[in-house]
């Protein structure tokens, strides 16, 4: 989460592009507001299903999503301030 916060260089190469929400499974949102992130999964060589998804721009109330079964469901993960 902190390379995310950053704006670090990610290190898979999807990284950082935008989330269509075509699932509708997270709160509906203009294109361009979700972005997802690869969680690494152990003993896994590919991506693997774990994404966080963020939303919002950084500064101004930036949602956190993750989701363990490739966007079929999603928690919501509180920032440092509780939101």
């Amino acid at each position: 989460m902190q390379l995310i916060k950053d704006g670090k260089p990610m290190p898979y190469p999807k990284d950082g592009v935008v989330f269509g929400n075509y699932e509708g499974v997270l709160p509906k949102q203009k294109r361009g507001y979700y972005h997802e992130y690869t969680v690494k999964t152990p003993g896994v060589r590919s991506r693997g299903a774990r994404r966080i998804v963020t939303g919002g721009e950084a500064g101004r109330g930036m949602q956190y999503f993750y989701t363990d079964d490739h966007y079929a469901s999603f928690r919501r993960i509180k920032d440092e301030f509780g939101r």
